[in-house]
């Protein structure tokens, strides 16, 4: 997701978008609740928290996973590696069955858009390279009302340039924006309506580059709705809680692309 500065212009520009609220009187409530939002506290990425780490102890060449995208590749939200999206999903890896050392890296950036991943793909191929990506973007795309279509390409384009370089690819789509506490309604339901169209959108192209999905959005957002404690204080980003159900509905996708990367070695 994002952080505090980089949101409130995306919610001002929600805001405008009065054709949704139908009213003039409809686009006040809507400027009003993104000068409510702009007041919040919002977290912000501990810089403490490790981007590499290695988990698990099993023999046999490790696991190499990268996480891209924006605050959520980073954990921001929470204060311990062990409760991050990428913690949680390494110590999964670790854990199961098949359990494999895992060597973890991010480099996501707190606020990115989809126009950002050219740069975290540069970064990510620097070196060893990875054997699975992960990435989690589109929330800040969704709340400064990009087009779907355009987004979409680009975060296609980082999906191909990594399945070029013989990376397992799983995309997160943009979660489901109509659970954040931080916005009443309507906003959220403008911020939710346009989560939805590029999830679609998403989805298109990142199958069509040869990746695999998991829709964020559909799996986890019913979840987040019923239950305040997957958002951590500040009614935004995700909580411990919350990541690890993000970890639990990407683990199959990730299995199986590690699985395939196993093969190509």
């Amino acid at each position: 997701m994002t952080g505090r500065n980089e949101f409130v212009v995306r919610l001002g520009r929600a805001a405008a978008l009065s054709l949704v609220a139908g009213t003039v009187g409809g686009a006040a409530i809507l400027a009003g609740q993104a000068i409510a939002a702009r007041n919040r506290q919002y977290a912000q990425p501990e810089l403490s928290l490790a981007l590499r780490a290695t988990v698990g102890r099993a023999d046999g060449p490790p696991l190499r996973l990268v996480l891209l995208g924006d605050s959520s590749a980073l954990g921001v939200g929470v204060d311990r590696f062990e409760e991050t999206i990428g913690g949680q999903l390494a110590h999964l890896l670790g854990e199961g069955p098949t359990g494999r050392r895992v060597h973890l890296s991010s480099v996501g950036v707190s606020g990115s858009r989809s126009t950002d991943l050219a740069t975290q793909v540069a970064r990510a191929l620097l070196g060893e390279r990875p054997d699975v990506a992960v990435i989690l973007i589109g929330a800040n795309d969704a709340t400064a009302m990009a087009r779907p279509a355009d987004a979409a390409a680009y975060l296609g384009s980082a999906v191909r340039r990594l399945r070029e370089a013989h990376v397992e690819v799983v995309v997160g789509t943009c979660p489901d924006l109509g659970a954040v506490r931080a916005v009443a309604s309507p906003l959220r339901h403008v911020l939710a309506w346009s989560g939805r169209r590029l999830a679609r959108a998403q989805t298109a192209a990142v199958l069509n580059a040869g990746g695999s999905v998991v829709d964020l959005g559909t799996e986890t957002g019913p979840v987040f709705r019923a239950d305040a404690g997957t958002l951590c204080q500040d009614g935004f980003h995700p909580s411990a809680d919350g990541y690890r159900v993000w970890a639990h509905a990407l683990l199959p996708a990730v299995e199986a692309a590690a699985a395939v990367a196993s093969r190509h070695h």
